[in-house]
């Protein structure tokens, strides 16, 4: 992938329009960027990295706050890249969301939403690809073949990472390694085996459990039928009777064999309980049904004797009912007659009230129906210029409206008048106070940097004295460690020295008189030497003399690389001012915090005062307005005026000769349409009243005509024969029932059971006594709950037994379906702490770390080829799968080799200068194996970040040495550094120059030396 050209606009720190000709910038392969503290280099990696993933690596990814604060408020924030891959070249066009100014907008903004363009240049044109961020997010990363995070490791070399990466321990390198190689998926084995481990143990639990409620339901069973307590020994569980060397499926047979011989033996009870049961219901049964049966006959006689007594009234009853039938058949004509009369009753009443009121009102009631017709003339007269009359009315309201506007937009634009003398001369006034506070508030930005600095500086200043108490407080340490451990060293020599001496003595012991010596050969021995104690005892004194040594010499070697790791960061911060006098560094903290705070005042009150002089101008133009529409509304409304009053006098004069004496036709309308209801009501009456006498004729006639046939003289006769319906109800139904008792009677006498009562009456069987039928039903019944009692007794242990019998059959096939999962948790559990570092893995290295380790096994070995050159052949690097102290995981660790001495060291020992050629050359192997492992994606431009400031003059010219050699096959190389040799040796160069309004980029050749 190699970069073009680069457009950036509103963007960080550039505020306008900026383009970076890559291709004429890296025509020597190699080149430098430049730059002020602040000005904007790191941001030109964030805009090629915001054009290619729509996002800026680390804290700066809050896409709105990627807007130029220096940028003017409509300027759309924009960075446009050209870049070649894989023999394709494109153009990414990215705007992140922005807040643009807009009058209609909620608090005067609007959301922009970000937007995405690609093209590709195919046969010497632009053509889009798409517009849509997800799409162009989806091809270049499909082009580029690596994602953001492996970008911004690969493609822009941060070394202060690979410095902290270099420097870390084994287990703290596991992030970085993991994000730029994407081995999570062996993390998901990891969690995959973890779960089908947990499920196999999940499952042999389930299956422990189900075995355990299997038996806790076969003792529940067997508490149920309540057999005898068993023999059991002292160590039986309590709840079950098993004892514990007993097979459970032994168990269940006994205890099986147990319920079924108890089943047998409630079966027979049962049966015996039942027979009796019977025999003493059947005869119960032969008491009871005589004694109903005479009960029966007794009733019957009863109900004919009162039977024959009712039949008089019910002869009676039936004359009455047949006369009202008759009389009911002319119930029509009399009701129509009756009906008649009340209606012409009421038409009557009716018609001589409305000519009451007619009188009343002052009408003819002679003639009701030809004053209708005139009334109703002149109704629709006035109903046809009645919407004049409303008009008027309008005209009227609508004038006493429009007059009143004339006098208030005449007052609106006086006072708009007054208003506006006064705006004028208020922003006179905050122009004359603007003036002095704009040369301070143009300070702001930098006197903040300033202020922000001098407080850093006495962090430094602080951390520095700090550093230097604790280097002291160290060294002091690692002097008196020293000195402990030369002195055990000198006490392990002296035991050692005594061990020697005291061989003589041991030898001398061991002579005897006559035998020669075993060193000179002498068989006399004058004067054998003394032991001072045992050699036993003297080598073990001088195994633990020499153990308390090596032990000082371990610790001492830990404060070694203390105090070494201490002097490095005491180093560190005086490179950055750390030396600096603290009340130097605190009054220049002071002095930098008054001279912000004066000019964030000054900044505050010109927002404040700028603010208000816009709210003035825009007041006095609203004021502008309101004084010119008030004056030209006060013109509209005379011109109204004059017109309505025209109108009104027109239609005063055309509708005064309706009203005759009313104050408005409506009025005059309401009166002529009380007039026509009180007419049209009479007329109403009259036709009502002749209607009525006609249907009094028609009535007559009709029951005339129908009194022959009903056998009556005349309808009075008839009315008297006619019964109230509820007599007539009361009547038919004492007939019904008297029949009906009557069939019931013949119907009982004619049954079985009084014919055999009334033969066992005569024969003298009579029914027993109720003390004696309640005996007997109560033996009966007693023995009927003493059968039900057994018989439920024997079905409980009946479904006891089948029930046991079920559970152990169920016991014995989830006991055999147990073993293979329980074989398969034992094999998953190992597997699962193998892979996750536990267990039998003696380096306790995950699967995750395992791969990883060959990933950074590779990039040492690339790494150490550039290493060695810029070390002059010193230094590689090495990875190491060293077991960690104290059972800590293994595998990712790195060492460096020293090829002058042969020693491996921790990487934390190396120099600071030694520090950044191994860690940039630890960035520069990662890439190539990322390179790789992305695809073998081509990367022909690269960035390395600020770092060579900690270089001699030796080692620096190394490293260019082999940065220019990353230039082979047409590499483009880009450099971030301060340092001024940089400056003379690399001539092609980008400078960022920053300003008070936005900083700038430029192309500058510099002259070689």
């Amino acid at each position: 992938m190699r970069i073009h050209r680069l457009e950036i606009e509103a963007f960080g720190p550039f505020a306008t329009p900026q383009h970076i000709d890559f291709d004429h910038l890296s025509a020597q392969g190699l080149f430098l960027l430049n730059g002020a503290t602040g000005a904007g280099k790191t941001s030109i990696l964030d805009a090629i990295c915001f054009a290619l993933y729509g996002s800026v690596p680390g804290t700066r990814q809050e896409g709105k706050r990627l807007r130029s604060d220096h940028a003017a408020p409509g300027a759309e924030p924009r960075v446009v890249c050209e870049f070649s891959a894989r023999g394709r070249r494109f153009e990414v066009t990215r705007s992140p969301a922005w807040d643009r100014p807009s009058a209609r907008g909620r608090n005067g903004y609007t959301t922009q939403q970000a937007k995405t363009l690609l093209r590709e240049r195919v046969a010497g044109s632009w053509e889009e690809k798409s517009s849509r961020n997800d799409e162009v997010g989806a091809e270049l990363s499909d082009v580029l073949g690596m994602d953001r995070e492996q970008f911004t490791r690969v493609v822009m070399l941060p070394q202060g990472d690979f410095a902290a990466f270099l420097r870390s321990k084994a287990n703290e390198r596991l992030d970085l390694l993991q994000k730029l190689f994407g081995t999570h998926r062996f993390e998901t084995v990891e969690r995959q085996l973890l779960q089908l481990s947990a499920d196999a143990t999940r499952a042999v639990q389930e299956n422990a459990s189900e075995l355990k409620l299997l038996l806790d339901r076969v003792v529940s069973e067997r508490d149920h039928v309540d057999l005898p307590a068993a023999e059991t020994s002292a160590d039986a569980s309590p709840a079950s009777g098993m004892d514990p060397g007993q097979e459970p499926e032994a168990w269940l047979a006994g205890v099986e064999a147990e319920i079924r011989a108890e089943w047998k033996r409630r079966q027979d009870e049962a049966a015996e309980a039942a027979s009796l049961s019977t025999r003493l219901q059947e005869r119960f049964q032969e008491a009871q049904e005589r004694s109903l049966r005479h009960g029966r006959l007794g009733a019957a006689m009863q109900r004919r004797v009162l039977l024959e007594l009712a039949a008089p009234r019910a002869l009676e009853n039936k004359e009455m009912l047949g006369k009202h039938r008759r009389a009911a058949v002319l119930s029509g004509q009399l009701e129509a007659v009756d009906a008649a009369a009340r209606k012409l009753e009421a038409a009557a009443a009716r018609a001589d009230g409305i000519r009451g009121k007619l009188v009343a009102a002052g009408l003819d009631a002679a003639p009701a129906d030809v004053a209708l017709e005139s009334v109703k003339a002149s109704c629709a007269v006035l109903e046809a210029r009645l919407p004049d009359e409303q008009r008027l009315e309008v005209i009227a309201a609508r004038l006493v409206t429009v007059d009143g506007e004339v006098s208030k937009h005449q007052a609106a634009a006086a006072e708009s008048s007054t208003v506006l003398e006064q705006l004028r001369r208020d922003v006179s006034a905050v122009e004359s106070e603007i003036q002095p506070h704009e040369p301070l508030a143009e300070q702001l930005t930098e006197l903040e940097r300033a202020a922000a600095d001098a407080a850093e500086l006495v962090g430094i200043v602080a951390r520095h004295a700090t550093a230097a108490r604790e280097l002291d407080e160290m060294t002091r340490r690692h002097l008196q460690a020293r000195t402990s451990s030369q002195d055990l060293r000198q006490k392990w020599l002296d035991v050692r020295e005594l061990r020697l001496a005291n061989a003589a003595g041991e030898l001398a012991a061991a002579l005897e008189s006559g035998k020669p010596c075993a060193v000179c050969g002498s068989e006399e021995h004058p004067h054998p030497a003394e032991a001072v104690q045992t050699a036993l005892s003297l080598a073990q004194e001088e195994e633990e003399a020499k153990e308390r040594f090596e032990a000082s010499e371990k610790a001492l070697g830990l404060l070694a690389e203390q105090v070494s790791s201490a002097a490095q960061v005491l180093a560190g911060l005086v490179a950055q001012g750390g030396s600096v006098d603290a009340a130097e560094a605190e009054s220049q903290r002071a002095s930098a915090r008054e001279a912000a705070s004066a000019a964030r005042q000054a900044a505050a009150e010109l927002a404040k005062l700028r603010a208000r002089h816009e709210a003035l101008s825009k007041r006095i133009a609203l004021v502008q307005q309101e004084h010119a529409d008030s004056v030209s509304a006060a013109a509209q409304a005379s011109s109204a005026v004059q017109l309505l009053q025209e109108q009104c006098a027109a239609l005063e004069s055309e509708l005064a000769g309706l009203k005759e004496g009313f104050p408005s036709l409506r009025e005059r309308l309401e009166a002529l349409m009380a007039e026509r209801g009180l007419l049209q009501a009479a007329v109403d009456a009259d036709r009502e009243l002749d209607q009525a006498k006609q249907a009094g004729v028609d009535a007559a006639v009709s029951l005339e005509k129908a009194l022959p046939e009903s056998g009556f003289a005349s309808g009075e006769e008839a009315r008297r024969e006619i019964l109230p319906p509820a007599d007539v109800v009361g009547l038919e139904k004492d007939l019904a029932d008297f029949d009906a008792e009557s069939s019931r009677l013949d119907e009982l006498f004619a049954s079985e059971d009084l014919i055999l009562a009334a033969k066992e009456a005569s024969i003298g069987e009579l029914p027993l006594a109720q003390d004696e039928l309640a005996e007997s039903r109560l033996l009966a019944s007693n023995a009927a709950d003493d059968a039900r009692a057994k018989a439920l007794s024997a079905g409980l242990a009946g479904k006891s037994a089948d029930a046991v019998a079920r559970l152990g059959k169920e016991y014995r096939t989830l006991a055999k379906a147990g073993r293979e999962p329980l074989s398969r948790a034992h094999m998953l559990a190992e597997l699962a702490d193998t892979v996750r570092g536990s267990g039998d893995n003696n380096y306790r290295m995950s699967l995750n770390t395992y791969v990883l380790a060959a990933r950074l096994e590779q990039v040492a070995l690339a790494a150490s080829e550039r290493l060695v050159a810029m070390s002059d052949g010193r230094y590689t690097l090495q990875h190491t799968d060293a077991k960690a102290a104290r059972g800590a995981k293994s595998g990712l660790g790195l060492e460096v080799v020293d090829e002058w001495t042969g020693q491996r060291r921790d990487t934390s020992t190396l120099s600071g200068g030694e520090s950044f050629m191994a860690s940039l050359s630890l960035a520069l192997g990662l890439a190539d194996v990322v390179q790789q492992e992305a695809g073998g994606v081509d990367i022909e431009t690269l960035f390395v970040d600020e770092g060579f400031g900690s270089l001699d003059e030796q080692s620096l010219e190394q490293v260019m040495d082999a940065l220019e050699g990353l230039r082979d096959g047409g590499r483009v190389v880009g450099l971030v550094s301060h340092v001024a040799e940089m400056k003379q040796r690399i001539t092609s160069q980008l400078q960022v120059v920053k300003g008070r309004n936005g900083s700038s980029v430029r192309i500058a050749e510099a002259l070689p030396v």
